[in-house]
Parts: C-alpha cells; structure tokens; sequence
C-alpha cells in the first residue's frame, strides 16, 4: 500500500503545483477572467485521466488470459518507461517549473480561451495520463482482488491535493527540487517491481520464456500472505519466486538508474539556486 501511496502523493502533487502555479499566477496578475477556461481544461484532463484508467481496468477484462498477461505487462513496461523519464525530467526543472508555466500561460492569454483551454490541459493531462497508467500497472503488480493498492493510491492523491492547498495558501513550504530528488528515488524502486511484474506477465503470456526457470523461492520462509509478505509486497512488489528473467531485468533497471538518479554533477551554482524554503519551486509569491 505504502508504494501505491507513494505514487498517489508524488504524481497528485506535481499535478497540483501545476494547479496552483497556474491559478496563482492568474490571480496575481488580476486575471480572474482567465480562470474558467483554465478550470475547464483541467476538468477536461482529469475527465480524460478517469477515463483512461476505467479503460485499462475494465477493457481488458473481455481478453483472454494470454491476451490479458500480454497487454498487462506490455504496458506496465511502457509505464516504467514514462515514470523513469519523469522523474529525470522533474529532478533538473523542478525550480524552474513556475517561470515555465508563467511563459505558456502568458503566451495563452494573448492568444484567447481557446489557447488557455488547451494550455491548462496539456500541463495537467499529461500528468494525469501518465498516472493513470502508472497506478494502473503498480495496482496490478500489487495484488489484483485487493482494495488496498487502489486505496492507498486515492490516499497519495488527497494528501498530495492538501499540500497543494497549502502551498497555495503559503501555509506549507519545503524544498521541493529535494523532495522530488527522495520521492523520485523511491518511485525508482517501486517501477523496479513493477517491471519485474510486467517481465512475469509476458513470461504467462507465453512472450518471453523462462517461466520455469526460478531464480529462488523463499515462500516458505516468506509466505505471500503473511503480514511481512504483504508489506513486501505492497511496498517493493517483493515476489518470493521470481524466474531468473525478473531477477535480471530488475537489477540490471535498478542499480544503474538509481546511481545515475543520484549522482551529484558538483553544479555549485544549482546547489545555491535550491533556497530552503523551496521558494524557486512554490506555486505562489
């Protein structure tokens, strides 16, 4: 539960500072005209995000098992793809992302609703859209049948949906390139699982080969529905038979995208740019 929540509260807070950075900076500026069509191309991404994630979830349920493991783990590899390039692209433009979205809104407002339709869209869409299908993959890799996946996924996002709230208001301010830096390195290690699982999927499906192959199995010594197995579980999506192919796949994923996650380029002058407070990065000021 604690990954799905991960994911929630990461993905939910980028989508609110979009949010926040795009109403505050409307209000500042006294535009308030402005703030309908960004409230409607916002509800039409979200609208958009719901659907997509209802069409993973109930689309693939006329397919046949085969059919199921294929497309399940064709995208669980697709979404790891996305989530590793967002939190690259998060980490080197969180403390630039107000000074980006302020430049598209301001070209918007020159051009008319139409345009501020459309740019309030595509900045929270995409965030939704790769969401959707990131939550949907990690659900499913943590145990289909199960309400706690989707619910500490629906937790993250009303935590992350406060914080915005706080942030907006000034009530709330933290370093964010730092925070995104943690949360990202962790969202690392749970796309590991996720991969792994999307790896196994293919391997039902008949894809790829191997199944057979076991790389260990410790069920016994951690049963999969203990406490400690399901906590494994739901946090790294820890499977206590993996086949010599996962166990591959997600550490030769893991080990070097988290070295390179973390590797410090000695860049004194960003260093510097990153105040305490997260001000370069806070949706309001």
């Amino acid at each position: 539960m604690f990954g799905n929540y991960l994911i929630g509260l990461r993905e939910g807070l980028e989508a609110s500072l979009v949010v926040c950075i795009l109403v505050a900076y409307l209000v500042k500026t006294e535009r308030r005209d402005a703030l309908r069509p960004v409230w409607l191309g916002i509800a039409i991404a979200c609208g958009i995000s719901l659907a997509f994630g209802a069409l993973l979830t109930f689309g693939s349920q006329a397919l046949t098992f085969e059919a199921q493991e294929l497309l399940g783990g064709s995208l669980s590899i697709v979404s790891v793809g996305l989530v590793t390039w967002m939190v690259f692209w998060m980490k080197r433009t969180a403390r630039h992302l107000k000074g980006e979205l302020h430049g598209k809104l301001d070209a918007a407002l020159a051009m008319g609703t139409g345009a501020l339709v459309a740019t309030a869209f595509l900045a929270v869409g995409r965030e939704g859209l790769e969401t959707a299908l990131f939550v949907w993959a990690s659900v499913r890799a943590s145990g289909e049948g199960s309400s706690a996946p989707l619910a500490g996924v629906l937790l993250g996002i009303a935590t992350a949906i406060v914080l915005g709230w706080l942030f907006y208001r000034g009530a709330l301010r933290i370093n964010l390139a730092k925070f995104f830096k943690w949360t990202g390195g962790m969202l690392v290690v749970v796309a590991a699982g996720v991969l792994a699982y999307g790896v196994h999927d293919l391997q039902e499906a008949r894809f790829l080969g191997g199944l057979d192959t076991k790389a260990f199995d410790v069920s016994s010594a951690v049963p999969p529905d203990s406490w400690y197995g399901t906590l494994l579980k739901g946090v790294f999506n820890f499977q206590p038979d993996p086949t010599v192919f996962q166990l591959s796949v997600w550490a030769l994923y893991l080990v070097p995208v988290l070295v390179l996650f973390f590797m410090e380029r000695g860049r004194p002058a960003e260093a510097k740019a990153q105040s305490t407070d997260g001000a370069d990065a806070a949706p309001v000021g």
